[in-house]
């Protein structure tokens, strides 16, 4: 099945998320500068996402194949298991944003405009999760990415691009050779049908990590995932 490409996506920009996300008060020194900054880059960004509805041809002990490539990771492969089908998807704040960002030299500047790209890509995430439900409903879903945990490494980036077909074509977004993702403010995965829900976060240790969306699970890799 042909990936399909969302490259119309506004990005409607919540000023007063904006400046709750940088810690500052509307009436603040540097509000009116940040709001000036966040107003070029509303006229500018052209967030932009991909994703496509794939079949699962074999599993086997920790590895999964779909649509003929095959992804090493036993959590994947576990909580795959009752699927058969997957809906691989990439989504982007969009090179716009990135290159004018990069030309912005003041530090603090650049700060502002490193998290207006982070909200950008918000709004092609929530693009992407809103077609997918309104083209396949697919039901309760939860989504896997490549880089997440160690189980699922990074270097997997590989073929879940090749999955997709042609995201620097399609979208703009390439790999490099350490299979970081171009813009940076980029996210891939595989979004797949669920009755049980799960999040990255339910195996990662990491105390204090700001985009924490579930707590740790100590024993849930032993009690589920072992083979």
């Amino acid at each position: 099945m042909e990936e399909k490409v969302i490259d119309n996506i506004p990005f409607r920009l919540d000023t007063t998320a904006f400046l709750k996300r940088l810690r500052m008060e509307p009436s603040g020194d540097h509000a009116a500068s940040a709001l000036a900054l966040a107003q070029s880059a509303r006229a500018i960004a052209r967030p932009k996402a991909m994703y496509r509805q794939a079949n699962i041809d074999e599993r086997g002990e920790d590895f999964i194949v779909i649509d003929g490539i095959t992804f090493t990771s036993r959590v994947l492969r576990v909580n795959l298991e009752p699927a058969y089908r997957v809906f691989p998807y990439l989504a982007t704040c969009g090179r716009e944003i990135m290159e004018w960002a990069d030309s912005i030299d003041d530090p603090l500047d650049s700060f502002y405009a490193d998290e207006l790209m982070v909200m950008a890509l918000g709004s092609a995430t929530t693009a992407v999760r809103k077609a997918i439900t309104g083209d396949y409903s697919p039901g309760n879903t939860s989504s896997m990415n490549p880089g997440s945990l160690e189980d699922w490494p990074l270097q997997e980036q590989v073929r879940l691009m090749e999955l997709l077909g042609d995201p620097y074509g399609a979208i703009g977004v390439e790999l490099t050779a350490s299979c970081l993702m171009i813009p940076v403010k980029s996210v891939s995965g595989i979004s797949f049908p669920t009755d049980t829900g799960w999040e990255n976060c339910q195996l990662c240790p990491r105390q204090d990590c700001p985009g924490r969306r579930a707590p740790y699970e100590p024993g849930l890799k032993e009690e589920r995932y072992a083979e």
